[in-house]
């Protein structure tokens, strides 16, 4: 994970600290949230450690989401390689994924937050291409997806599992950096 602090107008996004996983925790393991994450049990020793391996990878580009210092979000990104033949350019996409607490719901926070950080992987990192994923009915996540302006690209009918609802469809989402530079 790289240690870059970015500003929005009312959000800082900074690398997660040991001491912001008890905080994260709260509002990652309501009900309301682990209905929309593919993973909904999590172990917080493992949580913790998950966390501190990112830290040492290069291409782990995830950040806690503070207002007034007290973290509402996390915003994770990923930097891979692409599909293709040999000769291929390496680390060109990343996959996007967010988590915020509902507390703060409502208030374009995550939007904001997200965008920071499109626009940090597109015009810092060289990123050509993102990605991200969701479940078709979780309508607050498909909303911050299309107001961003990624393109649906996928609706995978009944491929994600759900432990309540049984197997439900699936969206991905795409932008690539020539699009993100051409909108309004």
């Amino acid at each position: 994970m790289v240690n870059v602090n970015l500003r929005t107008e009312r959000l800082e996004l900074r690398p997660v600290r040991d001491e912001d996983i008890d905080r994260i925790l709260e509002y990652r393991n309501l009900p309301e949230v682990t209905r929309w994450l593919l993973r909904t049990d999590v172990e917080p020793a493992a949580f913790r450690a998950a966390w501190q391996r990112a830290a040492e990878d290069p291409d782990n580009h995830g950040m806690a989401v503070t207002l007034d210092n007290l973290v509402i979000g996390t915003v994770s990104l990923d930097v891979v390689d692409g599909s293709g033949q040999l000769g291929m350019p390496t680390r060109t996409e990343a996959e996007l994924g967010y988590i915020f607490d509902p507390t703060y719901g409502g208030n374009g926070y995550a939007t904001e937050a997200v965008t920071a950080m499109v626009a940090y992987s597109f015009d810092r990192l060289g990123v050509r291409r993102i990605t991200a994923g969701c479940y078709a009915d979780n309508l607050a996540s498909v909303r911050i997806l299309e107001k961003i302006g990624m393109r649906r690209e996928q609706h995978g009918v009944g491929d994600s599992w759900h432990a309540e609802l049984g197997w439900v469809d699936g969206y991905t989402y795409a932008l690539l950096s020539e699009a993100w530079r051409h909108q309004p």
